[in-house]
């Protein structure tokens, strides 16, 4: 049998196929695997809301507009107990202070329209930032970056609401649903490691972790975070610095 040379596909066009895919399928492709983490902890979430005495409804106000997963956990019980607005404040600069470093590698710039960024600086959840920064950047364009957070929020709204419409049936003391967070950004993390050389930073990351735990265990994460930071620019110096006298 003679194969026409021809009819074979070139390099250029195999490599062309996935550029023809649509973005928002690349996305959906990309977002699903994190979907199935999220939906189990938004069950946990609607759950929550309905044995706190709170409305079903306020299952899609909560995932709709705080989107800040470990934080709208919180806040349920602070909306519960009617907490001053000043202490919910303040928990959530707190909770959601690491988002400030998210801010230094996250590719916004990517991000095309002002209605977009606000967006996706909006839904720049613990997820969306993993899954974008330890992706494939070229594939990563803005819209991918947009779609996949919408689909990030899609799944939150979807199993908060499924949670809320289902705790009639669900018993009060089942346990093991809120550990899908804690899985999530173990498989997370997991990928971050294979994504770069070495193991010096998830190395330097834990050793931060584990001494903020000891400093100070009620303030353990911003410590954590601002000592890492910390460490990776000098990181950052010594290497450059390396280079430069090389040079």
């Amino acid at each position: 049998m003679v194969i026409d040379p021809a009819t074979l596909p070139t390099a250029a066009a195999v490599d062309s196929e996935p550029r023809h895919t649509p973005e928002w399928r690349r996305a959906l492709q990309a977002s699903l695997p994190v979907g199935i983490g999220l939906i189990p902890l938004g069950i946990a979430l609607g759950v929550l809301v309905v044995q706190q005495g709170l409305n079903p409804w306020w299952a899609m106000v909560f995932t709709s507009l705080i989107y800040a997963g470990s934080l709208e956990f919180i806040a349920v019980g602070m909306v519960a107990s009617m907490t001053p607005l000043p202490y919910i404040a303040l928990t959530a600069l707190l909770v959601n202070f690491r988002h400030v470093f998210y801010a230094l590698s996250f590719p916004l710039d990517a991000v095309k329209g002002r209605a977009a960024r606000l967006y996706s600086m909006f839904a720049l959840t613990d997820e969306a930032y993993a899954m974008t920064v330890t992706g494939d950047r070229k594939s990563m364009s803005g819209r991918v970056i947009v779609y996949s957070q919408l689909f990030l929020h899609a799944y939150w709204i979807g199993g908060a609401i499924l949670g809320a419409t289902a705790a009639q049936w669900i018993p009060e003391n089942i346990v093991g649903l809120d550990f899908a967070l804690t899985a999530l950004f173990v498989v997370l993390s997991i990928e971050a490691i294979r994504a770069q050389r070495g193991y010096a930073v998830p190395a330097a990351a834990v050793l931060c972790a584990l001494i903020a735990r000891l400093v100070d265990p009620e303030h353990m994460l911003p410590i954590a975070m601002g000592s890492f930071v910390a460490l990776l620019v000098v990181r950052y110096l010594l290497t450059r610095n390396k280079v430069t006298t090389r040079a």
